[in-house]
């Protein structure tokens, strides 16, 4: 498959200039500049394949931070949505409806744990974790109210709120943001000895991605995470693993933590839970943990609401199966190959697990903006992060033939082929 740069191109004013570049314009002038994007208009998606609004066809190898682990329009998800919203979308939690048993019990079956607490988005999930964390601390373990610490990595990204960006070591997205709430203390990820000894009579969690993506697909090393789940539950601590893009098929396990056969006491989960389609996110959890909430004391209007918990049950019935996770580890292995045979090659280093990379490109070769913006030229999405590093993580439908186009793309780019 290849893509179909330059062919197909259309204007909205018989000037010769490409439609998207109006777009773009149009939205650069009218929104908060609160990202960078790269200069592509999309209009239709389908599978691994992006086509943006002057006919050019692109292989996207970002999958939406992980949101679109199931691809663009998969078929099984979009007959779900629409069944849905011939019946019901929202009711608000004042009511139960239909579809809202039925997703919590799935989803805590995929999980391994009693309870779901369904939200929107990634960061509310996080939100969650924390307001989660402290109350157990204070109704379980004893912890003097307001004297809760929680432990966190360096290097990490849970989100943008003011509460969780103060705990970040990202000058972009801590720095004009302050003051910030205090009962964070941060440590060096991968480093279990550190970990331990943060932990104080009032430490009542630690929250860590078991692989970092926004950091570059940070892998930490080998038994850090069976380390972590042993120190947390020798020290009476929970243990929250924040698998919003690492979890559900991603690594080619359902979870990140599945690598090293840990199971955390809070899994925070969202992104591919809602299938490319609606947001979803929850944390799930065990009775003694989740347990501690009672009515009034958190909520969300969107969360649980019918179309999510449809489309997020459709998701936990194809996760089920094995097969996206199959398929993650098996094209995996074609995707950390052609990587490593980069190394010397415009590329320092790479870091892969499942259909999920980080590649630190050589800075002779350039920025990693640069390398995503000649990507672009031919025909391949993709995006940067840290200076030099791009983060390549395809839809899991992506076929290998079209996986390898990609790469073929990528590695033309880095060694000026």
């Amino acid at each position: 498959m290849t893509s179909t740069i330059d062919e197909g191109r259309t204007t909205d004013d018989g000037t010769g200039v490409p439609r998207s570049q109006a777009y773009f314009q149009q939205a650069q002038e009218r929104t908060a500049h609160n990202y960078h994007p790269l200069p592509v208009v999309v209009a239709h998606a389908e599978g691994a394949w992006m086509t943006d609004v002057d006919g050019t066809r692109f292989l996207d190898m970002l999958a939406g931070y992980s949101a679109l682990n199931f691809g663009h329009g998969h078929p099984e998800l979009l007959a779900t949505a629409h069944a849905q919203l011939d019946q019901l979308t929202l009711t608000s939690r004042a009511f139960v409806h239909d579809r809202f048993g039925e997703f919590c019990a799935a989803l805590g079956d995929l999980c391994g744990k009693e309870l779901v607490l369904p939200m929107n988005t990634g960061a509310e999930a996080v939100e969650t974790a924390i307001k989660v964390s402290r109350k157990w601390g204070y109704d379980v373990k004893g912890v003097e109210v307001d004297r809760a610490e929680i432990i966190v990595a360096t290097g990490n990204f849970h989100g943008r709120t003011t509460t969780v960006v103060g705990f970040s070591d990202d000058p972009d997205a801590r720095d004009g943001f302050g003051p910030f709430a205090p009962g964070f203390t941060s440590v060096p990820y991968g480093d279990a000895a550190a970990l331990e000894a943060a932990i104080t009579p009032n430490t009542v969690a630690v929250l860590l991605e078991p692989i970092q993506g926004e950091g570059g697909v940070v892998i930490p090393p080998t038994g850090y995470l069976r380390d972590v789940r042993e120190i947390t539950t020798r020290h009476n601590v929970l243990f929250a693993a924040d698998e919003i893009q690492a979890g559900l098929g991603r690594t080619g396990r359902t979870f990140a933590c599945d690598h090293e056969d840990v199971v955390p006491d809070l899994y925070v989960l969202g992104k591919a839970l809602g299938g490319g389609i609606v947001p979803v996110s929850a944390v799930v959890a065990d009775r003694a943990v989740l347990g501690v909430l009672h009515p009034g004391q958190h909520g969300s209007t969107f969360g649980g609401n019918a179309l999510a918990c449809a489309v997020g049950t459709k998701v936990v019935e194809m996760l089920a199966s094995g097969e996206p996770q199959e398929r993650s580890a098996r094209l995996g292995l074609v995707l950390r190959d052609r990587l490593e045979s980069l190394v010397g090659r415009g590329v320092l280093a790479v870091r892969v697990r499942g259909l999920w990379a980080g590649v630190d490109i050589d800075p002779t070769v350039g920025t990693g903006r640069a390398v995503c913006e000649a990507l672009l030229a031919r025909g391949v999405l993709a995006k940067d992060t840290h200076g030099s590093t791009i983060r390549l993580a395809p839809p899991l439908v992506v076929s290998e033939e079209d996986l390898h186009w990609g790469l073929d793309q990528l590695e033309a780019v880095v060694t000026g082929g």
